[in-house]
């Protein structure tokens, strides 16, 4: 297999009145062809920040350092323009909220022949064909009825399913899932991540599935990158982690998510506390105020990311399952 993307060392700050935010710090991630790797995280971490700068989806007050490796290409050090012409055909985003990433004042069917007449080069004709083909791929009903349709006339899963088939539909090397399944209910949320796995394999896509629940990814990815202030602070392909956690932060994250067999109406754990102030360089773990084995030397110093073996790196001091 042949690598897909390389990120090495990538750092992303904006500018604001407060100072400079750091939101990514020194992140380095690696996929193959057809690979998916699970972005994790509270909000605020880091993780959308990732996507969209390996995109070039950054807005002008951005600062981006690192080298971001796509086909061999390093497009990091490519203008703007030439970076946005692989947008489609070499990568494509499927983003959290389909009711604002569709134009509201054009129809379905306008919306996903524009990639296919833009970026293939397609007459109308056959990109109506291929697009009413697409909305049969996405499991919508009635596909000739929705491509007259307007995104308000659709549910949530209908509208996502609609941002799926677009951003496949110039077979890109590349997929970015920014929580596809937000604001979703469970039944849909299930049935928009199968969809996205099965299109991601038959496509031979990798993927990067941004999300902030560990189950989400639990069954979709083939590696987990866990963020938490800008950091990577646990990277490991997936039955790695869930098999031998390192991190507390992916600890607390695991047992906050909701499980068939916990009776109804109890109180699930939280994590206590918040981000640290992410234009502040303060000493220590970030992670270091709301972890339950905290110790002064994780106050005082930062932990590097370590090479645990088996692909398995995590930022911490202490280690679940070492000696404390």
């Amino acid at each position: 297999m042949s690598t897909v993307i390389k990120v090495e060392g990538l750092s992303v700050s904006f500018a604001t009145p407060r100072g400079e935010l750091k939101a990514v710090r020194d992140v380095s991630i690696e996929l193959q062809e057809g690979e998916s790797l699970g972005v994790v995280g509270e909000s605020g971490s880091g993780k959308t920040v990732l996507s969209r700068s390996i995109m070039g989806l950054l807005p002008s007050t951005a600062t981006r350092t690192g080298k971001i490796t796509f086909q061999g290409e390093v497009i990091s050090e490519l203008p703007k323009d030439k970076v946005r012409d692989l947008w489609g055909t070499g990568m494509a985003m499927v983003f959290q909220d389909p009711m604002t990433a569709l134009n509201p004042v054009r129809r379905i069917g306008d919306q996903l022949t524009e990639s296919l007449t833009v970026r293939l080069g397609m007459s109308k004709k056959d990109a109506k064909v291929r697009a009413i083909e697409l909305l049969e791929r996405v499991r919508i009903p009635d596909p000739k009825s929705m491509m007259r349709k307007f995104p308000y006339q659709l549910s949530g899963g209908m509208r996502q399913r609609i941002m799926i088939a677009i951003a496949v539909s110039c077979k890109p090397e590349m997929l970015f899932a920014d929580e596809p399944t937000t604001a979703l209910d469970v039944t849909v949320q299930a049935q928009v991540l199968e969809l996205i796995s099965e299109l991601r394999k038959e496509f031979n896509m990798a993927m990067i599935l941004v999300t902030h629940d560990l189950g989400v990814v639990a069954g979709h990815t083939d590696k987990i990158a866990v963020m938490y202030a800008g950091d990577v602070v646990e990277y490991a392909p997936t039955r790695e982690l869930f098999s031998n956690m390192k991190m507390p932060y992916t600890e607390a994250l695991l047992k906050s998510i909701p499980r068939l067999e916990t009776p109804t109406g109890t109180r699930l754990p939280v994590i206590e506390g918040r981000l640290p102030d992410p234009t502040k360089n303060e000493p220590g773990c970030p992670f270091a105020n709301r972890c339950a084995y905290v110790t002064d030397k994780c106050r005082a110093e930062k932990p590097p990311l370590t090479d645990g073996g088996n692909g398995h790196f995590y930022r911490c001091w202490f280690p679940i399952g070492g000696a404390k």
